[in-house]
């Protein structure tokens, strides 16, 4: 009898910068704008822009009572 396949599914710890844009729901450039302001961290690995998750959680946190 075959045993079933599990699938475990890999949390991202970043994100790419339209990954990020459509969590947070917003547009690349307006990401971007927020990490030339430097509201949002990146890093950088070669050529690619990355956003770590704890950076997203940081903006949203920042915001605060901003609504």
């Amino acid at each position: 009898m075959p045993r079933p396949t599990v699938v475990s599914e890999v949390v991202p710890l970043m994100y790419r910068v339209d990954e990020a844009a459509a969590a947070l729901r917003l547009s690349r450039s307006s990401v971007y704008e927020l990490i030339r302001s430097g509201q949002l961290r990146t890093v950088k690995q070669g050529r690619r822009r990355l956003v770590p998750v704890t950076a997203l959680a940081e903006y949203v946190a920042s915001l605060g009572g901003a609504a």
